[in-house]
């Protein structure tokens, strides 16, 4: 067994023990020491990046419809935490493990922690938002001061889709952000290790690096990383790691940080 580190990143804050998307889970992950975390954002109806994966509402809330058709303040008036198995049966709210998570409260979250974090945000498409949701990515991170990381930056961002023209629109916004391009089917260029619109950092599915194990190599050989989601169990572990891969997105954080310290 190799004893290659990667970076291990908490998918959208470690969704296996605490309900996604919250600052509890993002701060959890944290203490248990995850080198990055993994969010993802939708633009408001009224201009707000919030952290949340589906397009829809139903799944992890009890609200209904698009998150794209609701304002901030109608998003906020739901309980985005309840569902969740590991959510604690008490009488009283938790808003940490319940409120809806702006993009601005998870970096200040993730500015006040007080110790390095690398920072995944996915921009989601497609989006009846269209080019707005990059250029009000950049407008925030810019605000937070991290469009032009240096050496010493604690908080370090990559921005992350499916989408090849997101990662172009955040290159000419913001070029000094690493992107990493998002992959579930393989498009004939990636399998020959090309990435577009100057994308460093691969980002393909489990699934897809278990059917093609030749991938990651191709992907290495061509001078780029590779970032694979979502790594839940040890033999997907063990064989990501074979293929010494540079990041490793998963739900159960403290699961791999334990096994990597055993290795």
């Amino acid at each position: 067994m190799s004893s290659h580190r990667p970076l291990v990143f908490a998918h959208r804050g470690g969704a296996d023990a605490l309900p996604e998307h919250t600052l509890g889970a993002y701060l959890r992950a944290l203490e248990e020491g995850a080198d990055g975390l993994e969010c993802d954002v939708r633009l408001t109806r009224d201009g707000h990046l919030v952290c949340v994966h589906d397009r829809r509402l139903d799944r992890t809330s009890n609200g209904r419809g698009r998150v794209s058709t609701k304002t901030l303040a109608e998003l906020e008036s739901l309980d985005f935490g309840s569902w969740h198995p590991g959510y604690p049966d008490d009488e009283e709210p938790l808003p940490a493990l319940s409120r809806l998570l702006t993009l601005d409260r998870l970096l200040e979250a993730v500015c006040d922690s007080g110790r390095n974090v690398r920072l995944l945000i996915e921009t989601k498409h497609p989006t009846r938002h269209g080019a707005e949701v990059e250029r009000q990515l950049v407008r925030t991170l810019r605000r937070f001061g991290l469009t032009e990381p240096g050496p010493e930056s604690r908080v370090q961002v990559t921005v992350m889709s499916f989408a090849a023209l997101a990662l172009r629109r955040v290159r000419v916004q913001a070029p000094a952000i690493p992107t990493v391009y998002l992959v579930e089917l393989l498009p004939p260029g990636v399998s020959r290790g090309r990435l577009p619109f100057g994308a460093r950092i691969a980002g393909p599915g489990i699934g897809l690096v278990r059917s093609r194990p030749w991938l990651i190599p191709a992907i290495r050989a061509a001078g780029h990383q590779a970032y694979v989601w979502t790594v839940n169990d040890k033999a997907d572990l063990d064989m990501v790691l074979e293929h010494r891969v540079d990041g490793v997105i998963t739900d159960r954080p403290r699961f791999v940080l334990d096994h990597l310290a055993a290795l």
